[in-house]
């Protein structure tokens, strides 16, 4: 992924949003972006249900394992469980601020802690073939960023490292919650540009408040690529721009109609093995974003969703109410 290429597109691991169901659904808009789970600790890999925590389809590749902790034994086990599974990418979290997490020693406290890190990341690199990412902040707490970004990545790189994804905030751990971290903390987007200067071989790849594809696009500058988190959750559509922008190809489907009635089977599929329609729809809220019909769409799929036996004519008859506008819009 070095900067001569086309900069690459992921979005981000996000904790209780991007499962299984949720990367399926992404897929429908991309069929370049990099996909990532949600963070699991090594602990829960080596002694958890496996096949809930780590199991994927096909279809949702390329699709990264985004791995917790601290313990460069732990973590090389669980990243071979990880690479059996077939994942194309392990990335290791340094950069999560919640307080389990640091009861834990892994996520962003491990900023103050970049040889262990190293070590982290040599015992992966060691256990699979496969790339080994880091994701980190600038800093954390009264850290400087200049010392503590860069301390970081000598020690991730030199241990084996293929690339760095850089949320370009420091992480208070003292005094802001996991939310405020999101928000509070202002941007720096020129130090990962620094460090992209001081590294101009190593892939870097800038997340953290980025909008859209348009608004990363006129960020990354040198940068390698972008990574949206919580925008593309929200407003799944902005999706759509990915390919034709970032890889000059065409979406995979042609709109929200579309990716609604592509993705049938899978809801089916997932209904008729004994799975609630909520777990698939919860995911599916910011279609339609804007449009006519959005708020009864969102309300029905809410409401209607949840209940007991409730199946795809419950996601079909939300749409329909969305469809039934634009007409109506087209008709006036």
């Amino acid at each position: 992924m070095p900067a001569s290429q086309t900069p690459a597109f992921s979005i981000a691991p996000m904790m209780d949003w991007t499962d299984r169901h949720c990367r399926a659904f992404h897929r429908l808009f991309s069929r370049r972006a990099l996909l990532y789970t949600e963070m699991v600790t090594a602990p829960a890999v080596l002694h958890g249900d496996r096949a809930r925590l780590l199991g994927f389809s096909e279809a949702e590749h390329p699709v990264a394992v985004q791995l917790g902790g601290s313990d460069p034994v732990q973590l090389a086990a669980a990243a071979r469980i990880c690479a059996d599974f077939g994942y194309d990418e392990i990335n290791l979290n340094v950069g999560c601020p919640s307080d389990k997490v640091q009861g834990g020693n892994f996520g962003a406290c491990l900023m103050r802690e970049p040889e262990l890190v190293g070590e982290c990341v040599a015992a992966i690199a060691a256990a699979t073939p496969l790339p080994v990412t880091v994701k980190c902040r600038i800093g954390v707490d009264e850290q400087d960023p200049e010392q503590a970004l860069d301390a970081l990545a000598d020690a991730v790189l030199k241990s084996g490292a293929a690339g760095l994804i850089v949320h370009a905030r420091k992480a208070w751990l003292k005094g802001l919650s996991p939310r405020e971290n999101r928000d509070v903390p202002p941007l720096d987007y020129e130090r990962v540009r620094r460090l992209k200067a001081r590294l101009p071989h190593v892939p870097v790849v800038l997340n953290g408040g980025l909008a859209n594809v348009r608004a990363g696009l006129a960020e990354l500058g040198t940068l390698d690529g972008m990574m949206i988190g919580r925008a593309a959750y929200q407003d799944p559509e902005l999706l759509f721009e990915v390919d034709p922008l970032l890889y000059g190809e065409p979406a995979p489907l042609a709109d929200s109609f579309a990716v609604v009635e592509a993705f049938e089977p899978y809801v089916a599929a997932h209904v008729e093995a004994g799975g609630r329609l909520s777990d698939i729809t919860r995911h599916m809220l910011g279609l339609f974003g804007g449009r006519r019909g959005s708020r009864i769409y969102r309300r029905r799929l809410s409401t209607e969703a949840i209940r007991p036996g409730a199946g795809l004519e419950v996601l079909r008859g939300a749409v329909d109410e969305v469809r039934r506008r634009a007409s109506a819009s087209r008709a006036a």
